[in-house]
């Protein structure tokens, strides 16, 4: 049975760009199971699996409707143990939990900032008002002012992967010999960039760049399939 997987969109339905519904999507190639996105906007997200939950990613596979990232994974990986695995055991469950609260505190905040303005051109009108509104509600001042220090932050942000830089330069993925979520944990928080806004956060020849494009390449090279922004 297909498994659905409510994708967050902007205006272009084949755009999918939520970095918590990539790592959904990473999670269930990695386990190599048969996935349909459903492109879902802002305000489509109520309505999805009657309320199921106030954000996605959700999946549906069969009567068993999960939300959150992190719990999907969870669930996939209880639910289809004889698939690869997407942890390698309970340590590397710790790890990924480790992992996700770095990524949520260090790469979250300047990546959503630097992207903003680029993220809400690409919402239809309707969710563009959706968009502003709650984002100037929880930031306390506009959009544009959010995303006006973005090049005054670049050189500090790309300091704060030094963490992943040095461990890149002694294994080819966080997860060690292979990809495991915590890999695409980081991914999806970078991919979110590259697939809504041109501008470049990390700079060419690094290694943390080379990382991210063998994870472009990964599951058929699933995540090239959209286009970086132009």
């Amino acid at each position: 049975m297909t498994i659905l997987l409510y994708d967050l969109v902007g205006s272009d339905a084949g755009r999918p760009y939520s970095p918590h519904c990539w790592k959904a999507t990473m999670a269930l190639a990695h386990k190599g199971l048969d996935f349909k996105s459903v492109p879902t906007r802002f305000l489509d997200v109520p309505e999805v699996e009657n309320g199921a939950s106030k954000l996605v990613p959700v999946i549906r596979d069969g009567d068993a409707v999960v939300s959150d990232s992190f719990a999907i994974a969870l669930y996939l990986e209880k639910t289809y143990p004889d698939r690869p695995t997407l942890f390698g055991g309970p340590g590397g469950e710790a790890m990924a939990r480790f992992v996700e609260r770095w990524s949520q505190a260090t790469l979250h905040p300047y990546l959503g900032a630097a992207a903003l303005m680029d993220i809400y051109e690409r919402q239809s009108d309707d969710n563009k008002t959706y968009f502003r509104n709650s984002r100037e509600a929880r930031f306390g001042k506009s959009l544009e002012e959010v995303a006006s220090n973005r090049d005054a932050g670049l050189a500090a942000f790309r300091a704060s992967l030094e963490p992943l830089r040095s461990t890149l330069t002694y294994q080819k993925w966080i997860g060690g010999e292979g990809p495991l979520f915590c890999d695409y944990i980081v991914f999806g928080a970078l991919q979110w960039v590259r697939v809504m806004s041109p501008f470049q956060v990390i700079a060419d020849g690094d290694l943390v760049q080379e990382w991210f494009g063998r994870c472009l390449d990964l599951h058929g090279s699933l995540g090239r399939r959209v286009p970086a922004a132009a």
